[in-house]
């Protein structure tokens, strides 16, 4: 399978407040494309952790309890799904934030923050940031073909 993943052409949006509330729904919607695509148990969870993972985010570190919007675009189709996620909130880009995992430190010496979206982002076949007109966008995929296996750790 290449890279190249085909999803069908216009893509659903659902645009929520950037509060805890509105997370289900986020949910919900990141489900219902799953199943349009036809995705097994593992990919459909993982693309659930990604987006779930990288909402919390902005909701509670982004905005910081303050107002604004999420709006997620998804596409799904036979060979996967692809999910954008965009905010405005102050500029932030996840990789550069995921700590990767630290075994042979004990957990309460271990910085606080980073690990869930180092989970989150090796979790899903492709993710990439931009920033542009003042906008966060992150962008994850997750291939139907032999996803339900999670991908090698970098």
């Amino acid at each position: 399978m290449s890279d190249v993943v085909e999803l069908a052409r216009k893509p659903a949006v659902l645009e929520v407040p950037a509060t805890v509330g509105a997370l289900g729904e986020i949910a919900a919607f990141v489900l219902r494309l799953a199943a349009r695509a036809r995705l097994g148990t593992g990919a459909t969870y993982r693309i659930r952790l990604a987006v779930d993972e990288l909402a919390t985010n902005i909701v509670m570190h982004g905005y910081r309890g303050g107002e604004g919007r999420i709006t997620v675009l998804g596409r799904s189709g036979p060979d996967g799904v692809r999910i954008v996620i965009e905010d405005t909130a102050p500029a932030f880009d996840p990789v550069a934030g995921r700590l990767p995992p630290a075994p042979g430190i004990p957990p309460e010496r271990r910085r606080v923050g980073g690990l869930g979206i180092h989970l989150a982002l090796t979790s899903v076949d492709s993710y990439t940031y931009a920033r542009r007109d003042g906008r966060n966008i992150s962008t994850l995929t997750v291939k139907a073909e032999g996803t339900d296996a999670c991908p090698p750790q970098p």
